[in-house]
């Protein structure tokens, strides 16, 4: 009984971060809504998972959940690294266009007449 509680507590967070998070990402919080309502599901009708898994050829409802948790898992993973390498490959093209431009800019002024230096100093 302790051990429900304190999956449903996080689970219950899970859920509020979900419903805050549609607004920005409606996929990522509908699939997180989902994930923490069939958590809780479970959490509290054990049994149904283990039907459920051995439906699906699983001989336990424990490893069931396990197995989706690495799958999904392996999904978030793969769209953080995906991000990831777009942001650098932002990043790249950013720091490329900053320095041509600087370099436009040294250049320009490096054309200036000799004398227009001296009269600033």
């Amino acid at each position: 009984m302790i051990a429900q509680l304190i999956l449903t507590a996080f689970l219950l967070g899970i859920l509020l971060y979900a419903l805050t998070e549609y607004q920005r990402s409606p996929a990522v919080g509908l699939i997180a809504v989902l994930a923490a309502v069939g958590g809780l599901y479970f959490v509290w009708v054990p049994s149904h998972a283990t039907r459920l898994a051995e439906f699906v050829g699983i001989g336990r409802g424990v490893d069931l959940i396990i197995y989706i948790w690495i799958v999904i898992s392996l999904l978030l993973l793969l769209n953080l690294h995906l991000k990831l390498r777009a942001h650098m490959e932002l990043i790249t093209v950013l720091a490329r266009e900053l320095a041509i431009a600087n370099a436009r800019s040294h250049r320009s002024t490096s054309h200036e007449s000799p004398g227009s230096a001296l009269l600033v100093g």
